[in-house]
């Protein structure tokens, strides 16, 4: 069995205090009585404010799917909607863009090897509009950034979405319905309520860094007019959005 790499370079444990977590320890923080709970969850969110290459989210997306494919998958269609939304639950931010890249392809190797697991289970070819939709929804929940300063590399603004259902879950339901909202990690620090579909334009995330990140005017920031439109949680890979006024 090969042995746990927890340090790339002293120069990283100097430079940012790079040391990863042990799977062993991971586990064990992860049965924690009320984690343990959320884990089997469907709908807790968890945001990991260190994520590196994705430890802890790809431990807990195992726990969720695993849950998922316990509960919900009475047929191929209900596993990929609500495995999709137990993927849209975890969030995490992460100073170092390699780690981003390790985290965003741990996480989809998690989400691929259990739903194809699942397809050899019902007979039936993975669908390419689902691993999709996982990759987009990974992507827009794995940010890199400062959590402290809420900025990333750019000195743009950390932005999340939300996932948001729309349609009531009864134990039949085969497809969700979710609404993706936008918000900057600025916004969620000031308890903000942005629009259902809200889409923040890449040219309204600059900030003065000179102003301080906790103002209150700083994060009242216009946003450009178009919105996403909601959809089934197995097609927001299509990011369709609309002009509203």
């Amino acid at each position: 069995m090969s042995k746990e790499v927890l340090i790339k370079s002293k120069k990283r444990v100097q430079k940012h205090g790079e040391v990863f977590t042990p799977s062993w320890m991971v586990e064990k923080m992860l049965d924690i009585d009320e984690i343990k709970r959320c884990c089997k969850n469907l709908t807790a969110t968890f945001l990991e404010p260190s994520a590196g290459e994705g430890a802890f989210l790809t431990a807990i997306l195992k726990r969720k799917l695993y849950m998922v494919s316990d509960l919900y998958s009475q047929n191929i269609n209900q596993f990929e909607n609500f495995s999709l939304y137990a993927l849209s639950t975890l969030y995490g931010i992460e100073l170092l863009d390699d780690n981003v890249q390790m985290c965003v392809m741990n996480l989809y190797q998690e989400y691929y090897e259990s739903y194809f697991n699942v397809t050899q289970k019902f007979n039936v070819k993975l669908k390419q509009k689902v691993l999709d939709s996982a990759k987009c929804i990974i992507k827009s929940n794995i940010r890199q950034g400062n959590f402290l300063t809420k900025l990333t590399a750019n000195e743009h603004l950390i932005v999340f979405s939300e996932w948001k259902i729309l349609n009531k879950l009864i134990p039949n339901t085969k497809n969700i319905i979710v609404s993706r909202t936008e918000y900057t990690l600025l916004d969620i620090y000031h308890k903000k309520e942005n629009l259902p579909g809200t889409l923040i334009n890449k040219r309204s995330q600059l900030i003065n860094t000179q102003q301080s990140l906790f103002d209150e005017e700083a994060h009242d920031i216009t946003y450009e007019k178009y919105a996403y439109i909601s959809t089934k949680i197995t097609d927001v890979y299509k990011e369709e959005i609309e002009r509203y006024e």
